[in-house]
């Protein structure tokens, strides 16, 4: 549905630009915008890159106590459990972190912070030291992961935005296509260590793109009352202040404008007006981000007891991110024509579908297939869940929305890769592993049932 339009104050609608249809003012204003997407993709990939490269080295690990002692499954779980944690600090502080120094400066600050530890974690030779760092590197990847959707969701065009969202996003499964290659191609040659010393890498260019191409929300800049500098940044990369600097309704209007006072970040998602759907949603993203991080964490092993070589169950991580990276942008292009919630119970039950048939497929191509279609169904899903989250809340509550949406999610990464180890530990099957997934994909499907969405969850083109 429309947006309702509100009165701006005469210095923001006397500047409005043109927009033509497609959505950009000029040319400038096209690179701009694609430019930002290109940074927040790209760390995302290193996201997906860090999520799956543990994964893709744990038999080695699990194989050879020479690298940071004896580990069990149990305690290989915890340590993948211990980036969950990170992330979950990390990103419900984004929503003060970026609500206090800005969109821009927090994701280069997490991007130099996410380099640092995983050069930290390839220098690990106990298993404390390397449980350390995988904390210390989850920190950032929450800041990433949560501030990334909110910086999408200001610069991208109104109707295009789960479309946006969703490439940003894609590039964590990228990242996880791209881990799970090198560990066939690579470990061999470089060993882990290596492997973690290519997720260091953004410091060398991502951080020095991102100094230099990666402006500050205009948005941002409007709602905490500097609007001055938001004109000057609209100018500068010729953005269209009708959609930059805009007032989003009559709650959103920047300081200086009368209005009466309105909750902000934290306080505003768990007002009345938004706690149900502030619930539903995070417990949306426990469920996908549980399968996501579980899937990544054990697939290989559970493959392998399986009976498929160590190779072949390398590309089961390769199948399930690669699908979600294809699937999740046509999922997300329909999202934009009928809105994110139709889709998403569509992708969750189709997820539980293909985890309750996997044990019983015989044929290496129909197991492929299946994972490739479970990867759409859990990792697209929460690339999904994320585009609802930022364009269910307004500014004044969206990094916030998205912190809680990452941040809460996160728990169910915790419990994901500690769940798949006990079963293994416990000597199940694979069928029981995967049953335990499908069943939470489908209480996912029964919260987004549930959820009902709001004016700022679907916009159209006229907006």
């Amino acid at each position: 549905m429309s947006v309702k339009s509100v009165t701006k104050p005469p210095s923001l609608a006397s500047s409005a630009g043109a927009v033509h249809e497609e959505g950009w003012k000029s040319p400038k204003h096209r690179r701009t915008v694609l430019a930002v997407m290109a940074i927040i993709f790209t760390a995302m990939v290193f996201d997906g890159y860090d999520i799956v490269i543990y994964g893709a080295i744990l038999p080695s690990l699990l194989s050879d106590p020479s690298q940071i002692g004896h580990l069990s499954p149990t305690v290989a779980g915890s340590l993948g459990s211990y980036t969950m944690i990170g992330i979950f600090i990390g990103a419900l502080g984004a929503g003060a972190i970026g609500d206090r120094i800005g969109r821009r400066k927090m994701m280069i600050v997490a991007l130099v912070w996410f380099s640092l530890g995983m050069a930290l974690g390839a220098m690990a030779t106990s298993i404390a030291f390397f449980g350390a760092t995988r904390l210390f590197t989850g920190l950032a990847l929450g800041v990433i992961t949560a501030g990334g959707g909110a910086v999408i969701a200001e610069f991208a065009p109104a109707h295009r935005r789960n479309f946006f969202n969703a490439i940003a996003y894609t590039g964590v499964p990228v990242g996880g296509v791209v881990a799970s290659f090198f560990a066939l191609w690579f470990e061999g040659a470089i060993g882990w260590r290596g492997l973690f010393l290519i997720g260091a890498t953004p410091l060398l260019f991502l951080v020095p793109l991102a100094f230099f191409f990666l402006p500050e929300s205009p948005r941002w800049l409007m709602s905490v009352g500097k609007i001055a500098r938001a004109e000057a940044i609209c100018k500068k990369y010729d953005l269209p202040t009708q959609q930059f600097i805009r007032v989003e309704s009559a709650e959103d209007k920047p300081v200086g404008v009368e209005t009466k006072k309105q909750k902000v970040g934290m306080a505003a998602i768990f007002s009345k007006k938004f706690v149900v759907a502030t619930l539903l949603i995070g417990f949306m993203s426990f469920i996908a981000i549980m399968a996501t991080y579980g899937l990544n964490t054990w697939l290989p092993q559970i493959m392998q007891i399986n009976g498929m070589s160590a190779e072949a169950s390398l590309y089961s991580l390769v199948a399930l991110n690669g699908g979600a990276a294809i699937g999740t942008l046509g999922a997300a292009k329909i999202a934009d024509k009928i809105g994110p919630k139709p889709v998403i119970i569509a992708t969750f039950t189709i997820a539980a579908v293909c985890l309750f048939a996997l044990p019983y497929l015989t044929s290496a191509a129909m197991i492929y297939a299946a994972i490739a279609i479970t990867g759409v169904g859990v990792m697209g899903t929460q690339i999904l869940i994320y585009g609802l989250t930022a364009n269910h809340f307004p500014t004044r509550a969206r990094q916030a929305g998205m912190s809680w949406a990452a941040g809460f999610g996160r728990l169910g990464g915790i419990l994901g890769p500690l769940l798949g180890g006990i079963i293994i530990s416990l000597g199940l099957g694979t069928s029981d592993a995967f049953l335990v997934f499908a069943v939470t994909a489908v209480l996912g499907g029964i919260c987004t049932i549930v959820l009902r969405t709001n004016k700022h969850t679907v916009v159209k083109r006229s907006e």
